[in-house]
């Protein structure tokens, strides 16, 4: 039997070899699906070229992954607080190694694409569950923080390393190594969740009704969002896509309110701090993955820098999110997290101001690197008081859910910024009536400011909503002296 690792822990410690496992676990886990977001960008010019991907279908290779996972985020933190949630982090694993495997040897667009979208099922399972298990698995606040600390240092790292590493594998190995490099890595993941700690699955149903509906209204509304960052604001097909979105939701909300087992309890929302921590990480996603999106752009089209030097520049945003996510447990013991997640929205929303002062001849040391610090130290604070504010305090046979809508309001803050700047972007650079470099670079310019007011009104809305104390949370799922 492995050994317990959620049990109370003496002050000082030293970590059980479970304890460091199951942290591997948890990092890594969300590591990789992060990275997976961004590991195909790189990527994506030697795809079309050998796979002869038309234009107009080359977006899907990434937007399958993003509508999937966006979509059926909500599904599977339900499905795993009824049917067991170590159980589910290891279907969705499976999932997620068999659909890498795919990709990786896919032979036409179609396949390809086809794959992305699998990979974005294995990752609903994962994600909401893996955060979700933290409770059960760390029963001591301090060790709790800790992994706490760890996911969320991976939501911001996993992007910069997903270029990094995309960037390598597809110069020296080709583009299907970033596909293959999935499996090992899963398959690790996958022996490690021996380790963790799942409480029993609970009574209920799923609520087949319920299901489909907030399955359909977000996968419109994401496919709604990801139309409009490709061909703009007025497209036709986007702006029906809204319309069903919102049509579906409404009827959702509806059922929910009815439904003997919902899919969603609308009695989390009735927690105005977990309800300001879901909107306050949904503004927060926009500024620092829309602005990095913007400034890849900005470096590669601009300023020629290669796919390799372009993920070696986002270094400086790396260290700010690894220091973000380590200093905010030791403040949150100390200070309220509205303040925490407020100041961390603060000074991404300067950073993006301060990155809205590029030209086409800025320095990296001066306009570049200082914001991109600055950008991820607050990225990082935010994501733990956020983490925190919606994980804790939640009844055990709710905690799959809630973790999911916090993933979800991430997906679809990501996917929002993408599509709001590249947008604007777009539309600054077409009426400008300078040179390219210099219209590309009023248009990214234009695109960070949108990025500055984003992040300054969810620096508002976590100071207004979220509690103004640092209680300890009560305990969730079972015991930890029993594993299952």
């Amino acid at each position: 039997m492995p050994e317990v690792v959620g049990a109370e822990a003496d002050e000082g410690a030293k970590p059980s070899p479970a304890l460091v496992a199951s942290l591997f676990t948890i990092a890594t886990a969300q590591l990789m699906l992060v990275l997976d977001d961004s590991v195909v960008n790189v990527a994506l010019p030697s795809i079309q070229r050998e796979l002869h991907v038309s234009p107009v279908h080359l977006s899907w290779v990434v937007n399958a992954y993003i509508l999937a996972f966006g979509a059926l985020l909500m599904l599977g933190g339900r499905i795993g607080d009824l049917w067991g949630r170590r159980r589910t982090v290891q279907v969705g694993l499976i999932v997620f190694v068999v659909a890498s495997l795919a990709g990786g040897l896919g032979q036409t667009a179609g396949m390809l694409i086809g794959a992305r979208g699998l990979q974005g099922l294995g990752a609903a399972l994962i994600a909401p569950n893996v955060l979700a298990l933290i409770t059960t698995t760390f029963a001591e606040r301090k060790l709790r923080d800790t992994a706490l600390s760890l996911y969320g240092a991976m939501s911001g790292l996993g992007i910069v390393i997903g270029l990094l590493v995309g960037g390598v594998l597809t110069g020296t190995l080709g583009w299907r190594w970033v596909f293959f490099v999935n499996v090992p890595i899963g398959l690790l993941v996958l022996l490690g969740t021996r380790t963790l700690i799942a409480p029993q699955p609970h009574r209920g149903q799923l609520g087949t009704i319920g299901a489909v509906l907030g399955t359909a209204g977000t996968f419109a509304l994401v496919f709604a969002i990801t139309r409009f960052g490709e061909d703009g604001f007025t497209d036709s097909v986007a702006l029906i896509a809204v319309v069903v979105a919102i049509v579906v939701l409404a009827g959702f909300v509806r059922t929910q309110a009815r439904s003997r087992n919902p899919l969603i309890p609308l009695s989390l929302f009735r927690d105005r701090n977990r309800t300001g921590a879901y909107l306050t990480m949904l503004l927060l996603a926009v500024g620092p993955m829309g602005s990095l999106y913007v400034l890849t752009l900005y470096l590669q089209r601009v300023r020629d820098y290669s796919p390799i030097m372009t993920g070696l520049a986002w270094l400086p945003f790396a260290v700010g999110i690894i220091l973000g996510a380590g200093l905010a447990p030791k403040l949150l013991l100390a200070v309220a997290p509205r303040l925490v997640a407020g100041v961390g929205a603060l000074l991404s929303a300067l950073a993006a101001l301060w990155f809205s002062t590029i030209t086409t001849t800025s320095g990296y040391w001066t306009h570049l690197a200082p914001p991109m610090l600055v950008s991820a130290l607050g990225f990082g604070l935010g994501v733990m008081a956020l983490t925190q504010a919606a994980v804790y305090h939640v009844d055990s046979d709710k905690a799959g859910i809630a973790s999911a809508l916090l993933n979800s309001a991430q997906q679809i803050g990501v996917a929002l910024g993408i599509a709001v700047l590249a947008g604007v972007a777009a539309t600054i650079t077409s009426h400008s009536s300078e040179a390219e470099p210099a219209a590309l670079t009023d248009g990214y310019s234009g695109a960070l400011l949108v990025a500055f007011a984003m992040l300054l009104t969810a620096a508002v809305v976590a100071v207004l909503f979220l509690r103004g104390n640092t209680q300890e949370p009560k305990p969730t799922g079972r015991s930890a002296d029993a594993l299952h």
